[in-house]
């Protein structure tokens, strides 16, 4: 048995969180048929079904573009620091894509590693996510070849799933899930599907073996002769998490702020010194793949990549992850027929 919803019946949820105050966001059209991820002012502003994908992910409603972590005051030799509130009120992120969502679990022991990062912590407690499964997929996506699809829960408090004539079928996941949705809906033999599912582009343990066992080698330059170090995959992909901590201000008042930062750009490893330990970008486009296939499942046993193509897609040379893991793919077929040979 399965729980429907009809589309009025979610419209006026969506309208009553932003009656009362909450943060509402979902997919938006912008400008030159682009889709961002944005807080809406309107429940007719949420687009369940965009014709194409959000540019953006879900990620900056908890880890923001730039975060005030206290601010400084000076008085003679006096000095007033002041903590910047996380997150005063709850937000609920509608029409969100799977692979979005399931960036959000990818990410969580990462933030409750070593340190216990409040600020990423709290935004997670207070966001629920209410996902849409996929009714369309474009070249870009490969979440099946990670083993997500289109209709995955991972990351997401529940999930939609249009049965057409304004009706969802409504999975809900955790406590937050059900809470959003209790006594909206009403049981139904009906059940619903993705429309679309990515086929399987490459196997990830052929590639995951391959890293392992081939760190100097010359696909890294081979992969990164089209690329131009501008970190557009970073800041699009909704997994990758490498921030700066700056001061702003004077010496008399000021703040410290967290920001975004890219492994792709040549200052981020550059010394004081002047020495870069990865001085090209054949460099540090293996180590954005080795980390994403390699360090970070040993360290935390899940793949940094949900598959959602933003790389690729946003790429102005159409590289990104998916070419390059399916090209050593390639290298990989062609070692194990040498050494079978």
């Amino acid at each position: 048995m399965s729980e429907i919803i009809q589309e009025k019946t979610l419209q006026e949820i969506i309208r009553s969180l932003i009656s009362n105050g909450k943060t509402v966001a979902g997919p938006m059209a912008g400008t030159n048929h682009r889709y961002f991820y944005k807080a809406v002012d309107s429940s007719d502003e949420i687009l369940f079904d965009p014709p194409g994908m959000p540019m953006n992910s879900i990620k900056e409603f908890v880890f923001p573009r730039r975060e005030v972590l206290y601010t400084f005051q000076r008085d003679g030799h006096d000095v007033t620091l002041t903590e910047q509130p996380v997150l005063e009120r709850e937000q609920y992120i509608f029409g969100v894509r799977p692979c979005d969502a399931a960036a959000n679990a990818i990410l969580d022991p990462l933030f409750a590693w070593d340190y216990n990062d409040q600020f990423y912590q709290q935004r997670r407690e207070k966001t629920t996510v209410v996902t849409m499964a996929c009714k369309n997929i474009d070249e870009h996506c490969f979440c099946t070849s990670l083993g997500l699809n289109p209709e995955t829960e991972q990351g997401a408090d529940a999930i939609l799933l249009d049965l057409g004539n304004g009706e969802y079928e409504v999975r809900m996941f955790t406590e937050k899930g059900k809470k959003l949705f209790a006594g909206k809906t009403t049981p139904s033999e009906k059940t619903g599907h993705a429309v679309a599912v990515p086929e399987v582009k490459f196997s990830v343990e052929t590639v995951t073996d391959y890293l392992r066992e081939h760190f100097d080698d010359p696909i890294w330059s081979e992969t990164s002769l089209r690329c131009v170090g501008c970190g557009a995959c970073t800041f699009v992909c909704p997994t990758c998490h490498c921030f700066d901590i700056l001061d702003e201000g004077n010496s008399m008042f000021g703040a410290r702020v967290k920001t975004w930062d890219t492994c792709q750009s040549a200052l981020f490893t550059h010394h004081a010194s002047g020495h870069n330990p990865r001085n090209n970008q054949a460099q540090r486009q293996r180590n954005r793949i080795q980390h994403k296939f390699r360090i970070y499942p040993d360290k935390f046993d899940r793949i940094l990549c949900s598959g959602c193509g933003n790389c690729t897609r946003e790429c102005s040379t159409s590289l990104g992850v998916r070419p390059v893991l399916q090209y050593l793919t390639e290298k990989a077929a062609l070692v194990t027929k040498e050494v079978s040979s």
